[in-house]
């Protein structure tokens, strides 16, 4: 359209408008300002589009490698986001995981969400070796290195990189706790150096002040001070720094060897929810892309509950089958299954594993299937759904064993049904409602055995040894004596017939633990109070307690019981205290008021409250940047 108007414009400066005299020169004229202007249509680049590039590393195993290259309308500087780097920091690789689909009107990205896709299903660290400190290796021995190849490479053609972190406690220049100290990394923005010079380009990188600038954007979206950010200079390069080991790491290999600025963005795991870690990794990586001069589309949070909705399964090569969650898929021994597609609330993240075959991740590989199993699908690490794979005995072929094990027990944890392999583990936590609901033999049968959880009787006068739909709470009637090695931490869950064992699972649990609590004092203030702290309020305030860090769902029988002077005040999460409530139970003595946290029977923490001096000081007690 831009072409159109500047014909139109010409052409009325070229004599158009004379009607009674011919004008050969002007018609001539128009004809070829005419023909200019059609060449310049048909040859005219179009205008720049945004394009994008998704490469798969690693098809069909457990090393499966996504990388998105993202390019905007408009060009500009490449920002490069790994997350993911280490699999038990879910922070990073779900707020990397939103970018992947992001658009943008300037500049590119490079999105690598899931860096180590085989320790975010193990939910490790790093079950090879941490990855992050591979980036000074150059063996091509092991999957990691071979992936730090390729994140290597990425760099070269990035401005900036950004590795997404979950980091324990909360950074302080000084020591103030356990949890705020020098030592910890969480809520940080973290450099190899203050300035750096790229030998290369002989620029100068100043790293401290691009992440200040950064921590003060972020900040001033943060409400709580405890969770503020604060730039974290390891100082790798000198020979005194505390952090050497960070000398094999991604941030260190892209300022010395690529020279571009690299930062690792540490949001702390003691943060109450995970959708505000993600915010938090979402607030820098926005920051970093204004500073950079990248205009995105802003991505939204989505963490919601992994479920799954159906497979897609290819039996014998014939047409597709859609299997939804939970079914069972009929087949005869011998046939080959390939399972090509898995439908759920998400597009990343997602694994299959056949049980009993292959490893990690089945997806897109073909197996022949020669008894009863079940295809068990993880979205990272957490199971979010399962279909079984029934087996029957075609013509000609020996009937299945008699006597079968029990293979499968079918478990319902907190009202959730998952499914445990005869011989593993499920790891609990004291205070976890179960219920035993079935086992599946290798013939593909259901219920043939009974289940006994031993230690647990639901009845002394009705002790049958069959504890299937029977509601277990683990922080009740369990005898330890019958525990392994009688320390009431480890059970075994037999299936029995008569008196012989045809299969076992065990259960351990770990005590409840809270990490703090998030209580709001008065109408706006919240504060982040870990057990044997006290809070102190002022003198006309309420109380609520919005949520706790705990290794449990702290929506699953999580209550509150206010002490003080031998009076108590149950109190629920989310419930507030009145002012009149409060009165009521102050220790006139000067006393602090103890606030009990139980789950279900079992006291998992306490903190104290008490009236605050009015010569105390409210302000944050580490001032620094």
């Amino acid at each position: 359209m831009g072409n159109s108007r500047n014909m139109r414009k010409y052409g009325e400066g070229c004599g158009m408008g004379r009607r009674n005299r011919p004008d050969l020169g002007g018609r001539f004229s128009h004809l070829i300002v005419l023909l200019a202007a059609l060449i310049l249509i048909f040859t005219a680049p179009p205008p720049v589009a945004a394009q994008r590039e998704h490469i798969v590393h690693f098809s069909g195993t457990p090393y499966e490698l996504h990388v998105y290259k993202i390019f905007g309308h408009k060009p500009g500087k490449t920002l490069m986001l790994i997350g993911g780097i280490q699999g038990n920091e879910p922070g990073g690789f779900l707020s990397a995981d939103l970018y992947a689909d992001m658009t943008l009107e300037k500049g590119n990205l490079i999105v690598i969400p899931r860096a180590n896709f085989y320790s975010i299903m193990l939910n490790e660290r790093g079950p090879n070796g941490d990855m992050n400190r591979k980036f000074n290796k150059t063996t091509h021995r092991d999957h990691e290195i071979k992936i730090v190849t390729i994140l290597k490479s990425l760099m070269a053609e990035s401005d900036l990189m950004l590795n997404l972190h979950d980091g324990s406690g909360f950074f302080r220049p000084r020591y103030i706790s356990s949890s705020l100290n020098p030592k910890r990394f969480g809520q940080s923005i973290i450099a190899d150096a203050e300035e750096y010079v790229a030998p290369k380009s002989g620029k100068t990188l100043r790293l401290g002040e691009m992440a200040r600038l950064v921590c003060q954007e972020i900040n001033s979206q943060i409400d709580n001070p405890l969770y503020h950010f604060r730039f974290n200079n390891h100082r790798t390069m000198e020979p005194d720094s505390p952090n050497l080991e960070q000398r094999g790491s991604a941030t260190y290999y892209a300022l010395n060897k690529v020279g571009i600025p690299a930062f690792g963005v540490e949001t702390s795991k003691s943060l109450p929810t995970i959708e505000l870690k993600v915010r938090h990794h979402n607030l820098a990586i926005n920051s970093f892309m204004k500073i950079m001069g990248i205009i995105p589309e802003h991505p939204s949070i989505k963490v919601e509950k992994p479920a799954l909705r159906y497979l897609v399964v290819t039996v014998n090569g014939g047409q597709p089958l859609v299997v939804d969650n939970k079914k069972t898929l009929s087949l005869k021994r011998g046939d080959t299954v390939f399972i090509s597609h898995i439908e759920a609330n998400y597009e990343r993240g997602l694994s299959l594993d056949i049980l009993g075959l292959g490893g990690l991740n089945d997806a897109r590989q073909k197996f022949v299937i020669s008894h009863p199993t079940s295809v068990v699908v993880r979205k990272d690490h957490q199971q979010c759904g399962w279909i079984r794979l029934g087996v029957k005995d075609g013509p000609g072929q020996r009937p299945l064993e008699a006597n079968p094990l029990a293979q499968y027990f079918v478990i319902e944890v907190n009202g959730q049904e998952r499914l445990v392999a005869n011989g593993q583990v499920l790891d609990l936590i004291r205070g976890d409602r179960l219920r035993l609901l079935a086992t599946w033999t290798s013939t593909g049968q259901r219920g043939v055995f009974a289940i006994n959880f031993k230690g647990f009787v639901s009845s002394e006068d009705q002790n049958t040894g069959d504890d299937r739909k029977t509601l277990i709470q683990t922080d009740q009637r369990l005898m330890k004596k019958w525990s392994v090695r009688g320390k009431g931490e480890r059970y075994r869950i037999v299936a029995e017939k008569g008196k012989n064992e045809f299969g076992e699972i065990y259960v351990r649990l770990t005590e409840p633990v809270i990490d703090y609590l998030i209580v709001q004092a008065g109408k706006k203030t919240r504060y982040a109070v870990s057990p044997g702290e006290t809070l102190l309020l002022e003198n006309k305030s309420e109380l609520k307690i919005l949520d706790a860090k705990a290794n449990f769902d702290a929506k699953d029988g999580l209550k509150f019981v206010l002490k003080t002077a031998g009076n108590e005040t149950p109190l629920a999460l989310g419930q507030t205290v009145r002012e009149k409530t409060l009165k009521g139970i102050w220790n006139r003595e000067g006393k602090s008021t103890e606030l009990v946290a139980y789950r279900n029977h079992t006291v998992v923490g306490s903190i104290y409250i008490a009236l605050r001096p009015l010569a105390a000081d409210a302000g944050e007690t580490d001032k620094s940047s």
